[in-house]
């Protein structure tokens, strides 16, 4: 037996059968997820049909809108009861995606609650991140209303052919979340008091699905097994802080749902409040939610499936054999890699682009811009029909100069079109800043990232030229007909007294040994908190110091929620300081004189001081080989220092062009 062939194996949710132990788990996509009329639009339809076709067995969309007479919100589509133009298309999405050998769940919606201003909840609670607006209180008859909605879908959405449904959710805080949690509901009629009153609505939806749909009709529950909130707004790190769900009482829920009639549970931790446990970045282990999704299996017998950073396939298999889950939800990974399964199941997990844990295409666009959710390492990910990649224009020679993640996308995306394509690197290796940023104990994916590169790169047979500069003579000499530069960015120096004595931001995470006991590092933005948290997990004495009035907050490269908040509660777990608004003055042999806001002067001693105050682009080719008569792209950090994404993206739309 393989080593992977326990996740190849079919499982059943009451009488469907699931070819494998993958499924794609509910993620909302955004505006490229609709047509005009309010139905599946060609481009998502398209975007479920490759995952189907990658090899996952179970695909489960994001919520549908039930309600159409308590708050009939707009943000997560067309109501499914009332738009017949949804129904139709959403036959047409079952369809495809069952001719590509998948099953699909419809998850539907009781709503949202106070995670979003306007929109009612079980009490009057401060909607999220908005602690001046309140949520309206429903009403019994509301509730009532609104459970008798969610039955007419899930009618509907068997009708369209749909293999089961999902409820949308108890978990993240949304409004059935909010009922089942004393925290935000404090209602004194039978939706509220004990904890069987707070789950009555999860009862009555079950039993009213099963009743109009029958009894093997699959109905399952999104389920957050534990919280990790303290307050309104407020995570707990290690949730000793608890006010929200302990794992005690996720898995009594498990057990009662599963006593209601639910045929599984899909489940993961957090919420809006505590939004790294709910969409975990790279700070949170692979694999943190298999211990406690296991508590639940061992107390039920319908699936148990779980999601929230659970690409590592290593620990998915051993707890699929273990008897811990049933079952692998991947929402992050399957954006990365739409053929996941399929390459995993084929004994090349090598070639499986993985999820960097970023949150900057994903949870970024669709949570904090609105915009479609995409993937920052898959630049045509939910935008597969949007950005097509297009076929070769003749024959062409590219060459690309700069080995960064922006070099190597370029380089990758040319020879995928069939073009000719020589990389030229001035080190010794391919990644760039990436090489860097992977060399973090938390930030494992970034290395494999560069690792699938290299080897994307090496199977189309790009021509890669390490240790070379090239001069205008050598580019000449290529008879290129367009040349792609991705140089990249230097580490900024400010004309600031003794900073020559401060240790880079790349020198200390390629020489952490140069780095003594208390270190003070100058610069929050992402790069100098990784190094800060880096250092304070192998127990080092760290300060920061920020001359704007956040870490972490320099515009478009500035960390995702999800991300940030972490690291500002794992700053405090560690006693990482923080100063903001403190700007450096001067590096001394004792350390780092700063100047605070009030204009007072103090100096931070250090046996180190790092310099993270930014980068700058390289120098200008594009000007100094302007004689050549060639076309030439900037792209990346040559623009101007940016995020991943920034840089993948900006390689892929100028090589998918040339």
């Amino acid at each position: 037996m393989g080593k992977y062939d326990i996740l190849n194996t079919p499982y059943k949710i009451c009488n469907v059968e699931i070819k494998n132990r993958f499924l794609v788990i509910p993620m909302t996509m955004g505006g490229l997820a609709y047509d005009e009329e309010g139905g599946f639009s060609d481009n998502l339809i398209n975007y479920f049909a490759l995952r189907a076709k990658g090899g996952f067995g179970l695909i489960i969309p994001g919520a549908a809108s039930t309600d159409y007479h308590v708050d009939p919100y707009s943000a997560l589509g067309p109501n499914v009861s009332t738009n017949k133009h949804w129904q139709e298309r959403a036959k047409v999405l079952v369809d495809t995606v069952h001719e590509n050998g998948a099953k699909i769940f419809c998850q539907l919606t009781m709503g949202l609650g106070r995670n979003y201003p306007g929109l009612p909840g079980p009490s009057e609670n401060p909607v999220w991140r908005n602690p001046d607006t309140k949520s309206p209180e429903l009403t019994t008859e509301q509730i009532k209303q609104k459970i008798a909605d969610v039955i007419e879908g899930a009618k509907v959405a068997k009708e369209c052919g749909y293999d089961g449904v999902e409820m949308h959710a108890m978990h993240w805080g949304y409004l059935l979340d909010q009922m089942g949690m004393a925290f935000y509901n404090r209602r004194t009629d039978e939706y509220g008091g004990t904890l069987e009153n707070r789950l009555r609505a999860a009862k009555e939806l079950v039993q009213g699905i099963h009743a109009v749909c029958g009894d093997d009709f699959p109905v399952g529950m999104r389920l957050g097994l534990k919280t990790y909130i303290k307050d309104y707004d407020k995570a707990t790190l290690t949730g000793e802080e608890e006010v929200g769900r302990t794992i005690e009482e996720g898995v009594e829920i498990a057990k009662f749902l599963e006593s209601y009639g639910y045929n599984f549970l899909d489940v993961d931790t957090g919420t809006y409040d505590s939004f790294y446990y709910a969409c975990p970045p790279m700070y949170n282990p692979q694999g943190f939610m298999i211990p406690l999704a296991a508590k639940a299996k061992a107390t039920v017998k319908i699936p148990v499936l779980a999601g929230g950073r659970m690409q590592d396939y290593d620990l998915a298999a051993a707890a699929v054999e273990a008897g811990e889950i049933d079952a692998v939800g991947l929402g992050r990974p399957s954006l990365a890699d739409p053929e996941y399964p399929n390459k995993l199941f084929a004994n090349t997990p090598e070639k499986i682009r993985p999820c960097i844990g970023c949150n900057m295409g994903c949870f970024r666009r669709c949570v904090e811009t609105g915009e479609p959710v995409s993937c920052a390492v898959n630049p045509r990910a939910a935008r597969e029909l949007v950005m097509p990649l297009k076929p070769g224009d003749g024959d062409k020679k590219i060459v690309v100069v700069g080995g960064g993640v922006a070099g190597m996308e370029a380089a990758r995306t040319a020879a995928l079109r069939g073009y000719r394509v020589t990389l030229f690197e001035k080190s010794n290796h391919l990644g760039g800043h990436i090489v860097e940023a992977g060399a973090h104990s938390f930030k494992s994916e970034i290395a494999k990232l560069n690792a699938w590169y290299k080897r994307e790169l090496e199977e189309l047979g790009v021509n890669i030229m390490l240790n070379h500069e090239p001069c205008i003579n050598c580019i000449r000499k290529q008879e290129a007909d367009a040349i792609v530069l991705a140089t990249g960015t230097n580490v900024s120096a400010p004309p600031i007294p003794g900073l020559e004595k401060a240790v880079t931001s790349l020198d200390a995470i390629d020489h952490p040994e140069k780095l003594g006991y208390k270190v003070v590092i100058v610069g929050g933005g992402l790069v100098g908190c990784e190094i800060a948290l880096d250092e304070a997990n192998h127990g080092k004495d760290v300060t920061v110091v920020e001359a704007l009035d956040d870490i972490m907050a320099a515009g478009g490269a500035g960390a995702p929620y999800p991300n940030k908040q972490m690291i500002v509660d794992l700053f405090e777990n560690k006693s990482v300081k923080v100063f903001t608004n403190t700007k450096l003055v001067e590096v001394t042999d004792e350390g780092a004189l700063v100047e605070k806001s009030d204009g007072t002067k103090e100096l931070f001693k250090a046996d180190t001081v790092v310099s993270a105050l930014g980068f700058r682009p390289a120098p200008n080719l594009k000007e100094e080989w302007a004689e050549l008569g060639l076309p030439m792209y900037e792209i990346g950090d040559a623009t101007g220092a940016g995020t991943i994404l920034k840089a993948i993206w900006d390689a892929y739309d100028v090589a998918n062009s040339l």
